[in-house]
């Protein structure tokens, strides 16, 4: 049988994973508005020239791009989208997608139910807010919102995971209905996007 630790250790332990979070959490911030200013996060090109210096690592390095733009909505997640397919192929490109906005979806939910209203309140427009705050009343209809938000493109999906946490909604629910409904989402806006890409490029070369 495990020991149990003194309270002198759980306390060392405590204070050393508030320090260790609080470090991560400067370091990501100082990290997004990195990227965020060299373009990483807001032009395929240089997003592209990053992940190729990043070599083997490619393909990690824009799964976690892809998750911190759901996390942060102002981050524009359909250039992940295609930059994925042009980088990594059909299939992987659509894999890094999926894998990035499920678990980008799943922390933005995570920190909803941790950080409740307040946070939510932050990030959303008063347009979203107003919009969407009401189906909270109502488990049912509020789930069948989040379906079509989640599975239709050009709605403000991000937004609605984090809403989704101040819903009464599990989080083993809230999994399946993302794991199900994203893939028809990813889908559209990389081939939408990419095929209006192409044409610009025909119509303009």
């Amino acid at each position: 049988m495990t020991k149990p630790f003194s309270e002198k250790k759980t306390k060392f332990v405590k204070n050393f994973l508030k320090i260790s979070s609080i470090v991560g959490l400067i370091v990501t911030v100082a990290l997004i508005i990195w990227g965020v200013k060299v373009g990483i996060f807001t032009d395929e090109e240089v997003l592209g020239d990053f992940l190729s210096a990043c070599g083997i690592w490619a393909p990690l390095v824009f799964t976690i791009i892809q998750a911190v733009q759901v996390v942060i909505p102002i981050i524009p997640g359909s250039i992940g989208c295609v930059a994925a397919v042009i980088f990594f192929g059909d299939v992987m490109g659509f894999v890094y997608n999926y894998v990035g906005i499920i678990a980008g979806s799943v922390v933005a939910f995570l920190l909803s139910k941790r950080y409740g209203y307040p946070l939510v309140r932050a990030i959303a427009s008063k347009k979203n807010w107003d919009k969407y705050i009401k189906f909270l009343d109502d488990p049912k209809r509020f789930d069948k919102m989040f379906i079509i938000t989640s599975a239709v493109p050009f709605t403000p999906a991000d937004f609605i995971c984090y809403l989704a946490g101040l819903s009464k909604m599990s989080l083993k629910k809230y999994f399946i209905i993302i794991c199900l409904a994203k893939p028809a989402t990813i889908l559209i806006y990389t081939y939408s996007l990419d095929f209006i890409i192409q044409a610009a490029i025909h119509l303009f070369t």
